[in-house]
């Protein structure tokens, strides 16, 4: 049994799961709704204050999903409870953020500011304080997209070795490099 896969997932107070015919678990709480399309082989039920995930046989690939769809309605769970956030640190000198409603107007050291569209589940918020990098925090109920908007920003200036500039989570570390050696 996959270790992760076979411990029920605690249903928090104020949540509702269902699970649909079509093996679809939609969770809703009071930070908003989340659904998860589950392969039709995985078994889930909702057991009292508990979701149990259940597979089939011990095939590689059902033991695979028998872990993943667990850890899936555990973080819809946390999600729609307490929520996730995600904060990246703009490393620079002239490297700032802005947000204005759904959109990221950022300067990265290119000739032309970048402008990011994110999706409406993500909200976003920039901090610039004094003696501080800027940065840019982002939450969402949904761990996945939360962290696909998060990677996609830090993809467009990825910490640099050598001085350190760019976009990266605020709790990375970035491995420096030593510069060029002088001639004598």
């Amino acid at each position: 049994m996959s270790r992760i896969g076979k411990k029920p997932v605690k249903i928090a107070k104020g949540v509702t799961v269902t699970v649909t015919p079509a093996n679809e678990v939609v969770v809703k709480g009071p930070k908003g709704e989340l659904k998860e399309a589950i392969d039709r082989d995985i078994k889930i039920e909702v057991a009292g204050e508990e979701v149990l995930i259940t597979r089939p046989t011990d095939q590689i690939r059902h033991r695979a999903l028998h872990g993943l769809y667990r850890a899936l309605v555990q973080n819809m769970m946390v999600g729609v409870t307490d929520g996730f956030k995600k904060e990246l640190e703009l490393v620079g000198v002239g490297y700032r953020a802005a947000v204005q409603g759904q959109q990221i107007d950022m300067a990265l050291g290119f000739s032309h500011n970048i402008i990011m569209e994110l999706p409406k589940e993500v909200k976003a918020s920039a901090v610039a304080e004094k003696g501080q990098n800027p940065r840019i925090i982002l939450e969402s109920i949904d761990k996945q997209l939360l962290g696909q908007v998060a990677a996609k920003i830090r993809s467009l200036r990825k910490p640099e070795p050598y001085k350190g500039k760019g976009v990266r989570y605020s709790d990375e570390i970035v491995r420096r490099k030593a510069g060029k050696a002088a001639g004598k």
